[in-house]
């Protein structure tokens, strides 16, 4: 089950479906959603900063307020997002588990949002995230180090909120591997719940044998018996086009994948296949690395 949801709470425009999405989790569980917000730490960018090669001077006075006074303003608009939020949807604010009802509490911290989502992360059962923050499509930074650090599952939730519950219909991109092992032990509570659940597995190596899909499949019945396998050809189209495709035709809610890595340590998790993803797949996206 998930029950402590850990999520961020910018006071960008893209929050809401971050926290719809965790919202649906927190439903199906009667869960705890636990909205972080996480100020920049001004003295030590400053410091940074001075270590470097700007010149200080008078202008550094100035520089501190301006971004305390920013920061002070961006805290504001997300905590009045989260008590907006909140109050539409009926959920009582409270540090402590509720009665058989979702729940939520405010949080703040100082200092690299990335890191103190990782550590906080540690602690939740689940941690979701948006795959864009404003001026990014893709927030890499912050999603790689949450998957990579907190050790716990990652929901990337989709660009717009959703209009029902997530994990009706779920997808299963399969290769033989431990990340994508672990991916699926994470979403078994929601694997448990689905209507369907369909293992796609586009054919490229032996990662996608039909004998390690039929495992998984014999494995995950004793959850689920509306599980399936769909071993899918690419042909001329490119793997990641092949599995958007299926996700489309199978009128996915939900995909599940393991952070796959390519050998060079700056794509170890989000390679070009997972980025491919996360740009065009318009549904939510959990991870385990």
């Amino acid at each position: 089950m998930f029950r402590y949801i850990l999520l961020p709470a910018t006071g960008d425009e893209t929050d809401p479906p971050v926290f719809h999405t965790a919202l649906t989790l927190a439903r199906a569980w009667a869960g705890h959603l636990a909205f972080l917000h996480v100020r920049l730490d001004v003295q030590q960018l400053i410091l940074t900063v001075s270590a470097g090669d700007f010149a200080g001077g008078a202008g550094v006075g100035e520089l501190v307020d301006k971004l305390q006074l920013d920061s002070e303003a961006q805290q504001e608009r997300a905590r009045q997002a989260v008590q907006a939020f909140c109050a539409a949807e009926h959920l009582p604010l409270s540090a402590g588990p509720a009665d058989g009802v979702p729940s939520a509490e405010w949080q703040s911290s100082t200092g690299e949002e990335a890191r103190e989502l990782a550590l906080r992360g540690r602690a939740a059962d689940i941690v979701v995230l948006g795959r864009a923050r404003t001026g990014e499509a893709v927030a890499l930074d912050v999603l790689e180090a949450v998957l990579l650090d907190s050790g716990r599952p990652l929901l990337i939730a989709a660009p717009t909120a959703p209009t029902a519950p997530i994990g009706r219909r779920i997808v299963i991109a399969w290769k033989d591997t431990a990340e994508a092992a672990r991916a699926v032990a994470d979403a078994r509570p929601l694997i448990s719940r689905a209507e369907a659940v369909t293992i796609v597995a586009v054919e490229e190596d032996a990662t996608t044998s039909a004998a390690s899909c039929e495992r998984l499949r014999q494995a995950l019945a004793w959850h689920n018996p509306a599980v399936c396998v769909r071993h899918v050809q690419p042909g001329a189209t490119e793997p990641v086009d092949v599995l958007l495709a299926e996700l489309t035709s199978l009128g996915a809610d939900l995909l599940v994948m393991g952070g796959y890595s390519h050998r060079r340590v700056h794509e170890m998790v989000f390679g070009g296949f997972t980025r491919r993803v996360l740009e065009a797949a318009h549904l939510p996206v959990m991870m385990a690395h």
